[in-house]
């Protein structure tokens, strides 16, 4: 495996303890009575989950049109290990693809239960430096580097795909040169 092999386990926790509904205190003002109650599970988690595996389907899908991958695994948490069976024949870009794709989700899944250290463990693309901060409201990691700015002077930032790619890249680096 060449992506981080965490991801099954991060949306195995996200999928365990974070489809649970929220319960919120009776607050401390007034409120509306309610017609209806509330939805039973996280509906917003479930869609995040599905979207995953509905992305790693097609992706795999797509990978390899000529041959049929079957269906999709019903435990969304085997979802990964069945894109890898599926598309272990294939050349090493390819390969390399899926494996970013997965990284990207395994940081998404630890982003949604609050976990934004998981930036922190890349160095910035531009310049190389640890200690990448996740920016909420732009969903990026921001360098903390007061040298590593864009041409309006702001701090660069980087999107989880870019992160993804090049945690793959080095990680491919060091399995060639090894052997």
């Amino acid at each position: 495996m060449l992506g981080d092999d965490t991801t099954e386990q991060r949306l195995r926790l996200l999928q365990a303890e974070f489809t649970q509904f929220e319960r919120r205190g009776p607050g401390d003002g007034r409120t509306a009575t309610r017609t209806t109650s509330p939805a039973p599970l996280n509906l917003g988690v479930l869609d995040r989950i599905h979207a995953a595996v509905h992305e790693i389907e097609e992706h795999t899908r797509a990978a390899d049109w000529t041959r049929p991958a079957g269906p999709v695994p019903a435990d969304a948490t085997r979802v990964y290990d069945w894109a890898r069976q599926h598309t272990a024949h294939l050349d090493p870009e390819r390969q390399q693809a899926r494996e970013t794709l997965i990284c990207r989700q395994g940081l998404e899944h630890a982003i949604a239960m609050g976990d934004t250290t998981v930036v922190r463990k890349h160095p910035c693309p531009g310049c190389g430096c640890w200690g990448l901060m996740w920016r909420p409201a732009v969903q990026r990691a921001a360098c903390p580097s007061r040298y590593c700015t864009d041409d309006d002077g702001l701090s660069r930032s980087w999107p989880l795909a870019t992160l993804a790619h090049h945690h793959i890249a080095r990680q491919l680096g060091l399995k060639t040169s090894a052997t």
